[in-house]
């Protein structure tokens, strides 16, 4: 490592941005999945109430477990972002407190009680209330994991796509709170996310089932749920598709200089090539070795083969181009995957009621990869927003603290650790459920 990259790396506003990447990233698995996970639930008890087949009791008593574990990591990894606001970047509450203290303040107050409330019922009120009441708990986890969402959504689109403001004397003051919250990002960005919690809900079902049927788990429960993962992934995937072609179109709108970052674009062109592989070069303001497919990123981005695309070299601030090229291309790579796999999975099942030792496998492996299409689609959106905090109102650098690099390091370092002890964690109770739930009552 050279003294400059040394250098670069102690400083006090990369360790920060590092510090809140890290945290996100390790916060966001988890709502992901419970966001998606609460509506699952709702399915299986609602399929049981209906049909009065144990096999969807049983699924359900499997996965709130798992949705219990996933929920009380989701507000652990929460709590600390919220600090860190304080401690790492005061000018941002400072600059635009008036619209996000509201927004944090409504997820709290409209969704994050109603989950926590109700999710006891779920858990442990089944013998104690009403099956009416049981369901309607679920209802109520369910609809509060997507009121949160919704909140969390309208505050990061805000922050991409900033309206219904004004700035007085250095600070954001509302002029329509209706603009703020349906910024123009942010119809998109939500119905994205919530298409992305769907697909790792789905994988992560479909894959844990996959699990226990190859360990000899054959139940009626067991297959329930591992044809409703495969289901829901194969219905959700192309829809995601289409949906974040969608989500492209408005922010090649509203973010161009991302959207060149995303595509690789240095200078502005016509009939500009998508390209599948490069090296961005930031030296050289080009693509090294290069390999694409003629003028397609034109045509999809404005409809005309020979459509216009602003490059780079327009735009006097730009987001870190590899980072972002790289990113948007582990996403779309990891949905092609999983269109694959789940399509092929649900052929299987719906041929020959239960998938190939292969494909099941693949299921297995697949089973957290909708974390990795989320981690690097909100890379793509982050880092995609650089040097800005706030677009066009508040860069980064000036809502840092000065905080000395030794201390934030420091927590740096005991974050990490933290997290990569949980997420192991987790990963492991996952699997040591799923092995449990096969062995008799006597021997758990």
């Amino acid at each position: 490592m050279t003294p400059d990259v040394a250098s670069s790396l102690l400083d006090p506003i990369v360790l920060a941005r590092i510090q809140f990447a890290a945290n996100i990233t390790f916060h966001i698995l988890f709502p992901t999945i419970s966001i998606a996970m609460g509506w699952v639930l709702l399915f299986f008890k609602l399929r049981f109430n209906a049909t009065g087949d144990q096999k969807w009791h049983e699924a359900y008593g499997f996965w709130v477990k798992i949705f219990a574990l996933t929920f009380a990591l989701g507000v652990v990894s929460g709590i600390t972002m919220s600090f860190q606001f304080g401690t790492n970047w005061p000018g941002y509450m400072q600059t635009v407190g008036n619209i996000a203290g509201p927004l944090l303040a409504y997820e709290v107050l409209t969704a994050f009680f109603l989950e926590a409330t109700f999710l006891g019922i779920m858990l442990f009120g089944q013998k104690r209330v009403s099956n009416r009441m049981h369901t309607l708990a679920t209802v109520l986890v369910a609809g509060g994991t997507t009121l949160s969402a919704f909140w969390i959504i309208a505050l990061n689109s805000w922050m991409q796509t900033p309206t219904g403001f004004e700035m007085i004397n250095g600070q954001a003051h509302v002029t329509s709170w209706l603009e703020v919250i349906f910024n123009p990002s942010m119809p998109y960005r939500l119905t994205h996310m919530l298409m992305a919690s769907g697909l790792t809900a789905a994988f992560l079902v479909a894959g844990v089932s996959a699990y226990r049927w190859l360990i000899g788990q054959r139940t009626n429960a067991v297959l329930a749920a591992l044809k409703t993962g495969v289901a829901l992934a194969a219905l959700l995937i192309p829809l995601q598709i289409l949906v974040g072609d969608a989500h492209g179109l408005n922010t090649f709108k509203h973010q161009p200089a991302k959207i060149a970052a995303i595509e690789g674009i240095w200078h502005t062109e016509r009939g500009a090539p998508l390209l599948l592989f490069a090296l961005p070069n930031q030296s050289t303001q080009s693509n090294d070795f290069a390999i694409g497919i003629p003028k397609l990123a034109s045509f999809i981005l404005t409809h005309d083969i020979n459509g216009e695309i602003r490059g780079l070299n327009e735009f006097t601030e730009h987001p870190p181009v590899a980072k972002v090229f790289w990113s948007f291309r582990v996403m779309v790579g990891v949905g092609m995957l999983m269109l694959l796999t789940s399509w092929l999975a649900a052929w299987q099942l719906r041929r020959h009621n239960e998938t190939s030792p292969l494909v099941t496998k693949l299921l297995i492996g697949m089973t957290f990869s909708g974390w990795v299409a989320t981690v690097a689609g909100w890379y793509v959106t982050e880092i995609g927003r650089q040097p800005w905090l706030v677009q066009g109102v508040l860069l980064t650098k000036d809502a840092a603290s000065h905080v000395g690099s030794g201390m934030i390091l420091s927590t740096l370092l005991m974050y990490l650790a933290l997290y990569v002890f949980l997420l192991i964690s987790y990963v492991s109770v996952v699997f040591y459920l799923a092995k449990k739930a096969g062995q008799p009552a006597g021997e758990h």
